[in-house]
């Protein structure tokens, strides 16, 4: 006699969630904490790049506000 092998139903795929947080929220946070490591930075170049990144951020995240405002 053969020996039958009972195979698991595959499970239904999770339902997508809505992110926990959104990237408006997630640019804000990141250059909240910019702002607050900034003062603290002590090589020069190091502090140079986090400026620009700051920069970049902030620039970016105010073309979305105001490209959402004005819709």
């Amino acid at each position: 006699m053969g020996q039958v092998i009972a195979f698991r139903l595959p499970q239904k795929p999770a339902a997508i969630a809505e992110p926990a947080l959104g990237l408006l929220s997630a640019v804000d946070f990141a250059l909240r904490d910019l702002a607050e490591i900034l003062p603290h930075i002590a090589l020069d170049s190091a502090r140079q790049q986090a400026e620009a990144c700051r920069a970049m951020l902030a620039q970016a995240f105010d073309a979305e506000i105001e490209a959402e405002l004005g819709n």
